[in-house]
């Protein structure tokens, strides 16, 4: 499929339709560069996409929940105006084992009442810990639509943002730049520690702490991915999450309008084999077939690790930063069922109609069965007992389902890419499928009895249909060492390549993963800085 008309006198090429090359496409459109994007898959989207696997049923086959898109973007590239909706969630909860639950409401007063049926004590913790979560978040939210600076670097831009970092730092105040520190480095469990005493309560605020990462809530580090999930906002709501209506898809949908209505050109089901170098510096691309598009620019929106390491030649970069390369912590850890039911499922331990249905929910109750989740995945194998992340969008948005049914988007952890006992085949996919439809049974009578179709995806095949290497949802691990100007890599951490007119604008590099599409921006004004135009993103 094409969209668009062909060119060849490009000013610059995108390697992959995912949401954070539509962004960066868009903004380097808007600003006047003749663009191309290219996508190997016959869809656009990467991972957020909506398509109808099975009969009239709409899926949001991969990401499945809209937060972290940035409101400026959506803004300056009037997403709504091309289509794009997003409803937010009315709820949430967390089943417990043998009956019972926590609920979830976005009503302040309504959630304090709620956490005091399992703990007053942490009824009363819980203005606390928001509040602190909350100022992380208005401490690192500034920095995401930021160019992270080379602490090594004596350029008036590396030293003015090192500056702003250290104001902003400093701003905190003596207790909080210790807290900020101890919070980069904790692991969710202690922090959540620090708060709570119930362990469902501690249970549910921790699910976003592993969600995507190969880490247990015990593992250094975790702290801040919880936290990363926290720094969305859907109509000011900070940390409020929503469905796209029509699915994930509707995102990139707007986005590709948008980029065409700047005259902007998409070439679908066009893979490229290889970005092309002449005399140190990008001369265009290659694609499989042979094909050769000339641009002096071209800004990959792959992982860090297919970018240099399977799309490029390995003499056009430097050996030390390739070694830096292979060693960028990409791991496969989650897996994705999508579900279409005749009907929807009954939920016995919470109260019937209650809205807390109409957001996520979890079957994982301790802190204890997510670690021991975690432990399975560490030895080669999925979770007996997972953690499970399901929502039923069809509830809040009917237009994915045909009358009368519903659909069902369970997001697991932890599912390794490679099994200790062997490749990955039609029969394990198929078990780790009932593995967690088994899980939810527990918690449903009538669920396995509605079901019309599942479709199975494990982290081999995220990876394969993507192009995720390892079907990792961050493009990268978000621990410490991967985080600001280390990610990918030292010394690379602008969006720019050691090859000058080779740039990366995927969530590999700052701030990372999840549909945020800040690292498409940040990219797409590296490149028109270095154009040195009058040309802003």
């Amino acid at each position: 499929m094409s969209r668009g008309r062909g060119r060849r006198d490009l000013d610059a090429i995108i390697v992959g339709a995912g949401h954070n090359g539509l962004v960066a496409a868009c903004y380097l459109a808007r600003a006047g560069l003749d663009v191309l994007v290219l996508e190997r898959n016959d869809f656009i989207g990467g991972a957020a996409v909506s398509r109808k696997l099975y009969q009239d049923f709409t899926y949001s086959n991969c990401s499945y929940v809209c937060s972290l898109l940035r409101p400026e973007i959506m803004r300056t590239l009037e997403l709504p105006k091309f289509g794009l909706q997003v409803i937010p969630y009315e709820g949430g909860c967390t089943m417990m084992q043998g009956g019972g639950h926590l609920a979830v409401y976005d009503n302040h007063d309504a959630l304090r009442r709620e956490i005091s049926r399992h703990s007053k004590r942490d009824a009363e913790a819980y203005d606390r810990y928001s509040r602190d979560v909350m100022r992380q978040c208005k401490f690192i939210k500034p920095l995401l639509m930021r160019e992270p600076p080379d602490p090594t670097s004596f350029k008036p831009r590396d030293l003015q943002e090192l500056l702003y970092l250290g104001k902003r730092f400093h701003g905190l105040g003596e207790e909080r730049m210790y807290d900020t520190l101890r919070f980069w480095t904790m692991s969710a469990a202690d922090f959540l520690d620090e708060y709570f005493e119930s362990e469902i309560v501690k249970a549910h605020f921790a699910g976003s702490s592993i969600i995507g990462t190969a880490l247990g809530p015990r593992s250094p580090g975790t702290a801040y991915v919880l936290l990363h999930h926290y720094m969305g906002d859907i109509d000011d709501t900070v940390g409020a999450w929503g469905f796209a209506r029509g699915g994930m898809g509707a995102i990139s949908n707007a986005l590709g309008a948008s980029f065409q209505a700047s005259g902007g050109a998409i070439r679908s089901g066009t893979p490229v084999a290889q970005i092309l170098v002449e005399n140190g510096r990008a001369a265009g691309v290659r694609l499989d077939g042979g094909e050769e598009i000339r641009a002096p620019l071209v800004i990959s929106n792959l992982d860090v690790r297919r970018t240099f390491l399977k799309t490029m030649d390995a003499q056009d970069l430097p050996d030390e930063f390739l070694h830096r390369v292979k060693n960028f912590k990409i791991r496969g850890s989650s897996g994705k069922l999508n579900i279409a039911l005749d009907g929807l499922p009954r939920f016995p331990a919470i109260p019937e109609g209650s809205p807390s249905t109409r957001g996520d929910m979890h079957v994982t109750d301790t802190l204890e069965m997510m670690e021991r989740a975690y432990d399975d995945w560490k030895e080669g194998r999925w979770s007996r007992a997972p953690y499970i992340d399901m929502l039923i969008p069809s509830q809040i948005d009917p237009s994915m389902v045909p009358d009368g049914k519903h659909y069902m988007s369970v997001f697991v952890q932890y599912c390794p890419y490679e099994l200790a006992d062997g490749e990955w085949n039609a029969e394990k996919r198929q078990a780790f499928g009932d593995t967690v439809i088994d899980t939810i049974a527990q918690h449903s009578p009538n669920f396995k009895d509605l079901i019309l179709h599942a479709e199975i995806r494990t982290p081999w095949d995220i990876e394969n249909e993507v192009g995720l290497t390892e079907g990792n949802i961050f493009q990268g691990e978000l621990t410490m060492d991967q985080l600001l100007f280390n990610r990918p890599v030292p010394g690379y951490a602008q969006y720019r390549s050691p090859v000058r007119g080779v740039y990366m604008c995927g969530s590999s590099t700052h701030p990372g993963g999840g549909v945020m599409g800040a690292p498409g921006a940040n990219a797409a004004r590296a490149v028109l800085r270095d154009l040195g135009k009058a040309r802003s993103a």
